[in-house]
């Protein structure tokens, strides 16, 4: 698994995803999901793109466990506390009924961001 690549490709996914959503609102003049296109652009695209970045930079970084965990971990927080906005702001869902699920994805996304730093302590 190329980390680099991976991180890359997947936040320039997000970034049209983002960019979609924008056009939307734009077009619409229905700016309810503002926190969620801010959201998918920057834990999408922004963070994921500076990862795969840090990665290509200093590729002893992409070896081993650690940067996989922190992919794994990043991806699976990152998508289900997007989707669960879009439901959330979107009225879809009720905050009560999906509100206990956004700490375990940001726990992911925080679990995730330790083994970058771990694993940046240990090659940067």
């Amino acid at each position: 698994m190329n980390i680099s690549r991976s991180f890359l490709l997947i936040g320039s996914l997000y970034l049209l995803v983002g960019i979609g959503l924008g056009s939307h609102m734009g077009a619409s003049g229905d700016h309810t999901l503002a926190p969620v296109h801010a959201h998918i652009n920057l834990l999408g695209f922004v963070l994921m793109t500076l990862f795969g970045l840090a990665y290509r930079v200093m590729p002893a970084m992409g070896g081993g466990m650690l940067p996989k965990a922190h992919f794994w971990l990043h991806q699976a927080g990152s998508l289900v506390l997007l989707i669960g906005l879009f439901l959330m702001m979107g009225g879809m869902v009720a905050a009560e009924s999906i509100g206990p699920v956004f700490p375990l994805a940001e726990l992911s996304i925080l679990a995730g961001v330790v083994c970058f730093l771990v694993n940046l302590w240990r090659h940067a």
